[in-house]
């Protein structure tokens, strides 16, 4: 199998990138990484030796962080993220993975790797930490501000194929972001979704509060982009502000000091536990060919997690089961 790399995209591109597929390759010999960015930038970072299944291809422009993603995407197109997006569609590669803009990102997914037939709307579906460790899969958390009850129900079906090919669930358990549990509460979207979720072919287990998120009440959670990403971003602060709240109480005085000397281990095992890049990137699901979005600080650790989720993705078949699912290509 073969996996493009935007090698630019993201706070810490191209040494983070390079230095997770050189880690990657090293584990997994029989896959190909294609690292896609400015040579002059890469090849430096390949100078102790480049293994066999790496390789560079060439792009020179890129798209910032701060660019108009629809016209980012149509201008430069010899950037890292386009060329490697025109590789997925061409069959030069399986999947691609890039933590550059987001949004430049969906556009390519869109307009460049292309839409699975019978799919509206494409969701961005990372998984969210739990106290147990398996996680959370939640759609859409970004790719869409607006959404209609039909693309809910789609992003459920989605979700399910994934959890089941990806992560090996059986009858994952679908939730309803909502207000609360009862099946009349929302607004029109979540009680329209409500009533196509109820029926579908999928193990719906009806509403859920995102106060229960952490304790996996579910194993797909579905909502629209606007009210995912807020969930999201919310998550994200409180667990900063917890860790910060924490760093300034252990170093207020020598006895905390001491206290945070003994206890530090455990803090590390927690921030890794609320840290949901452990799990790997954000695939874009709907969209005709695996592409994986990783988080903007990515390091090289959470590069080599989203290949080896791209390998099994690609190993189990997701793609075509989701086209089989939404009427074939």
């Amino acid at each position: 199998m073969r996996i493009a790399i935007d090698a630019m995209g993201g706070d810490h591109a191209p040494q983070a990138q390079v230095e997770g597929a050189l880690a990657a390759a090293k584990e997994w010999p029989d896959t190909e990484i294609l690292l896609v960015g400015r040579p002059d930038a890469i090849e430096p970072l390949l100078a102790q030796g480049k293994p066999s299944n790496v390789k560079i291809v060439p792009a020179l422009e890129l798209i910032e962080s701060d660019d108009e993603p629809v016209r980012a995407v149509r201008r430069k197109s010899d950037s890292s993220m386009v060329v490697a997006g025109r590789m997925v569609k061409e069959g030069e590669a399986d999947a691609m993975i890039s933590s550059g803009n987001t949004g430049a990102l969906m556009a390519v997914g869109l307009l460049v790797v292309g839409r699975l037939k019978g799919i509206e709307r494409p969701g961005l579906a990372p998984v969210l930490p739990t106290l147990d460790d398996i996680g959370v899969l939640a759609l859409d958390l970004g790719a869409n501000m607006d959404a209609k009850p039909e693309h809910l129900l789609q992003y459920a079906l989605m979700g399910t194929l994934y959890r089941e090919k990806v992560h090996g669930m059986k009858k994952p358990r679908v939730g309803l972001l909502n207000v609360g549990t009862e099946a009349a509460k929302g607004n029109e979207l979540t009680k329209a979704a409500f009533e196509l979720l109820e029926p579908a072919p999928i193990h719906f287990v009806g509403n859920v509060e995102a106060r229960d998120v952490l304790e996996r009440n579910c194993d797909v959670l579905v909502c629209d982009g606007f009210a995912g990403n807020i969930l999201l971003k919310a998550m994200e602060g409180a667990a900063g502000t917890i860790f910060k709240v924490l760093k300034e109480e252990f170093t207020a005085n020598w006895k905390t000091k001491i206290a945070a000397a003994l206890m530090m281990p455990g803090l590390r095992r927690v921030r890794k536990k609320m840290d949901y890049t452990e799990h790997g990137g954000a695939p874009l699901l709907g969209v005709n060919g695996l592409v994986i979005k990783g988080h903007g600080s990515s390091d090289a650790v959470a590069v080599k997690n989203a290949i080896r989720q791209a390998r099994i993705a690609i190993g189990n078949g997701l793609i075509p089961a989701l086209a089989d699912e939404f009427g074939g290509k």
